[in-house]
């Protein structure tokens, strides 16, 4: 069985962050583990407050990880410190760590900041040049590129300016009243428009985070980088059509809609 390692903060109502990670690693049938970088209180209302492990304590956890059970792909979520941004760009490189999936999580669904200032700088520095690919929405493209996005050529120019400068294929995610279901890949120097089919349903929650968690596995199996992206697009919308209703605010999408067995009745 192959292994995906999730890096990110939790969300005790499951919807997003590890939680959710580890959903769709098992909807994957791969093994999933993780490290956790924050204790987040949060629910589909909103984010309450985030308590962020030790840089210490993050370090423990990635050799306990690195030297019992190595991950085939790594994917990286909400990181809120430059601390803690470093400890992972450190320990990533003294492992030789492969198939690194980076979500640069800024905000939540609900629009909560999860993301210091003081983090962007070490998160564009350290981390975005050891990833093979990275999946920021439209704000986070915009931040991440210098550029604002108002229509098609804006997220390819956009794209490829992260690509340049940070060495990675990027997938500019729609969404925000723009491309809604589509996304852009932009990889070598070449894009390809993933067009996704328009799914009305409200329950968004985590989207973010089980894109690029579908992503790793399906690159931790082997595929080739945009057969993983598509194949994750294509779970995305499998979840969100089953409408699953959770909540009071933006609720979470069925991570297992697909799951049949004995034990499912």
């Amino acid at each position: 069985m192959k292994t995906v390692l999730t890096i990110a903060g939790t969300d005790p109502t499951g919807g997003a962050g590890a939680q959710a990670d580890l959903k769709t690693f098992m909807a994957h049938e791969v093994y999933g583990m993780s490290i956790l970088t924050a204790l987040v209180a949060q629910n589909t209302t909103g984010v309450t407050s985030i308590m962020n492990v030790t840089p210490q304590f993050l370090e423990e956890q990635f050799d306990c990880v690195f030297t019992d059970i190595r991950p085939d792909a790594v994917k990286i979520g909400m990181v809120s410190s430059a601390e803690l941004i470093e400890v992972i760009a450190e320990k990533l490189t003294q492992y030789g760590a492969g198939h690194i999936v980076v979500d640069p999580v800024m905000m939540s669904t609900s629009g909560s900041k999860l993301l210091k200032d003081n983090a962007i700088d070490v998160l564009k520095a350290k981390l975005l040049p050891l990833a093979e690919i990275v999946t920021p929405n439209i704000p986070e493209t915009e931040l991440l590129s210098d550029t604002a996005i108002r229509d098609d050529k804006d997220m390819e120019k956009a794209a490829q300016i992260i690509s340049g400068r940070y060495g990675c294929t990027v997938l500019c995610k729609g969404g925000h009243n723009l491309n809604d279901a589509n996304d852009l890949l932009y990889m070598n120097g070449e894009k390809h428009w993933f067009y996704g089919r328009r799914i009305d349903n409200p329950n968004t929650h985590g989207t973010g985070c089980t894109l690029s968690s579908a992503i790793a596995s399906n690159l931790a199996k082997g595929m080739e980088l945009t057969a993983a992206v598509e194949r994750a697009k294509e779970y995305i919308s499998g979840a969100l059509a089953d409408m699953l209703d959770l909540g009071r605010g933006q609720g979470p999408m069925n991570h297992l809609f697909e799951l049949k067995g004995e034990f499912v009745v």
